[in-house]
C-alpha cells in the first residue's frame, strides 16, 4: 500500500477545498470499498479526506412528500428508518440484501453510490483492465465473465456495477446532490453513471473534485415496491441479477410502473422499455412477460453469461406478479 496522508474535514467547503488542492486525494466515508482497493494497489491516493463527521447524516422529509438522505447516513440507519421502510420498502430491502450488519454499520450512502466493480480483472493489478488502465484491454470478454454484463456493455468493458442500493434508488428516480468549488449541483441518478462506451474509466458524471452531499427521493410512486436479489450463495454475496420494482395498480390496470435491474450492466439499469409495456396494460402474467421480453430484447450476452437473460426474465415476472397479488389482498 502506498504511503498516504490523512485529514479530517471540518465542513463541506473545507472538504472540497482539500480535494481541489491535491488531485491525488480521495474522500473517505466508511471505507468499505476504497480501503480494500488501496490494499490491492488499485487505488493509490496521496491523501484521504475524512468526511464521516460532516453534518450530512440526516434523513428528512421534503416539502413535496419525498425524502432527503444525507451522504454520510449509514446503510444500517437508512434501512431502519421508518419512513424509508413505509414509503420506499424496496430501498430498505435492497440495503439489507447488500451486506452484513457490520459492513452496513460502516458503509455510507455516498460511498455506496461510488463503489467500483468487483470484476476480478479490475481488482487484480497484474491483469490488464481498461477501467483501471485505459487502453490496456478487457480480458473478461474472452475470459471469466459469467457474472458480467448482458446490457449496455461494449468491447472495452463488460463489468457490472455492484450496488444493490443504487438499483432501488434508480427505480425511485433519486437525484444526487453534490458540492464543488464552484458551488452546488445535482444529477438524476439515471444520468449519474456514464455509459461504458470506449471510456470505462470514466464512471460518473460528477465534476472533478465533487463531494456527494445527499440523495433526494421524490414522493413514492406507489405504496408497494419490492427488491429481489439472486446470488450464488445464501450468505452475503454480490448479485448475479436483481430487480427493484414499484407498481401502482387500479382496477386491474397498471397506472404507473417503476423498474430497475441490477448486476446486468455497468450501472443500475432503468428498464424504460419494460415500463412502457406495463403502463396502461392489464396487471397480469402476459403483460409482465411482454415487459420483460421488451427490456431484454437488447441483451447481448457473452459465451458464459447467457443464463442471465432467462434468469432476469423470470425474476422480473416473479417480482411484478408478487406486487400485483399484494394489491388485490
Amino acid at each position: 500500500m502506498r504511503e498516504f496522508g490523512y485529514q479530517r474535514a471540518d465542513d463541506v467547503p473545507g472538504a472540497v477545498a482539500l480535494l481541489a488542492a491535491d488531485p491525488d486525494a480521495r474522500f473517505l466515508g466508511g471505507g468499505t470499498n476504497l480501503v480494500d482497493l488501496m490494499k490491492t494497489g488499485v487505488e493509490r491516493p496521496a491523501l484521504l479526506v475524512d468526511v464521516r463527521e460532516l453534518p450530512l447524516d440526516g434523513i428528512e422529509p421534503t416539502g413535496d412528500g419525498g425524502l432527503r438522505i444525507g451522504a454520510t447516513v449509514t446503510n444500517s440507519d437508512l434501512a431502519a428508518h421508518p419512513e424509508v421502510r413505509r414509503r420506499y420498502p424496496a430501498l430498505a430491502q435492497a440495503v439489507l440484501a447488500g451486506a452484513s450488519g457490520q459492513l452496513r454499520n460502516m458503509a455510507t450512502v455516498g460511498g455506496n453510490l461510488l463503489q467500483r466493480t468487483r470484476c476480478g480483472y479490475f481488482t487484480d493489478v497484474s491483469k490488464p483492465c481498461n477501467k483501471r488502465v485505459p487502453g490496456s484491454g478487457c480480458p473478461a470478454v474472452t475470459g471469466e465473465h459469467h457474472n458480467h454484463a448482458v446490457l449496455g456493455a461494449s468491447d472495452h468493458c463488460v463489468a457490472v456495477h455492484p450496488s444493490d442500493m443504487g438499483v432501488a434508488l434508480t427505480a425511485f428516480d433519486a437525484v444526487v446532490t453534490f458540492e464543488t468549488a464552484e458551488g452546488p449541483g445535482e444529477l438524476p441518478l439515471t444520468d449519474f453513471y456514464l455509459p461504458v462506451g470506449d471510456t470505462p474509466h470514466r464512471e460518473t458524471a460528477l465534476p472533478p473534485g465533487a463531494l456527494i452531499t445527499g440523495v433526494t427521493l421524490p414522493p413514492a410512486p406507489a405504496a408497494r415496491s419490492r427488491y429481489r436479489k439472486v446470488r450464488e450463495r445464501a450468505s452475503y454475496a454480490f448479485a448475479i441479477g436483481s430487480v427493484a420494482a414499484a407498481l401502482d395498480i387500479e382496477d386491474g390496470v397498471v397506472r404507473e410502473a417503476r423498474l430497475a435491474l441490477g448486476a446486468v450492466a455497468s450501472r443500475p439499469w432503468r428498464a424504460r422499455a419494460a415500463e412502457a409495456v406495463l403502463t396502461g396494460a392489464p396487471a397480469g402474467g402476459d403483460t409482465f412477460a411482454a415487459a420483460a421480453d421488451a427490456e431484454l430484447a437488447a441483451a447481448r450476452p457473452l459465451t458464459d453469461n447467457a443464463y442471465k437473460v432467462t434468469l432476469m426474465r423470470n425474476l422480473v415476472i416473479a417480482v411484478l406478479t408478487e406486487l400485483a397479488e399484494e394489491t388485490t389482498r
